[in-house]
């Protein structure tokens, strides 16, 4: 027996948040070929563009702009520094703090890219940063409506 969705109740595909996700997984998806032949993970990769962007960063600030908890976060830098990408050193003028710097190799991936165009692959043409700019905008905006 199959049961009728009511008409009033939305659908899956009706939710931007779902449409977000799965633009998400479906991203991840993509990368993995690229990534798997560089042994890295999609997390890895972004967090190494972080580093490409600003390099010696504190293991806080790299952590609040990837979104991700210390403790999420230091698994991750622990594998890209057994892999020779980054090094973690404590802070010289403030030994509680941990800076993450790239390696010589972690430099040279960023030079190299990781290969293939997943912007072309998005098929948005000219609209790629006016979507990016919307999502950033929608991400942004709903962190400020929890923080307060």
């Amino acid at each position: 027996m199959t049961t009728k969705t009511e008409p009033h109740q939305p659908k899956l595909g009706d939710f931007l948040c779902f449409a977000v996700y799965s633009a998400n997984l479906a991203f991840g998806r993509a990368y993995r070929p690229l990534l798997e032949k560089l042994g890295l993970t999609y997390t890895q990769y972004v967090t190494l563009v972080a580093l490409w962007e600003e390099d010696g960063q504190t293991v806080g600030a790299l952590g609040g702009k990837l979104f991700l908890e210390s403790n999420t976060l230091t698994p991750i830098l622990k594998k890209l520094e057994a892999t020779g990408y980054v090094e973690r050193r404590r802070d010289a003028a403030d030994e509680r703090q941990v800076r993450v710097s790239l390696t010589e190799k972690g430099r040279q991936l960023g030079r190299d890219g990781i290969g293939g165009n997943l912007v072309e692959a998005t098929g948005l043409g000219e609209d790629f940063v006016k979507v990016q700019q919307a999502v950033a905008k929608v991400r942004d905006n709903l962190l400020r409506s929890v923080e307060g």
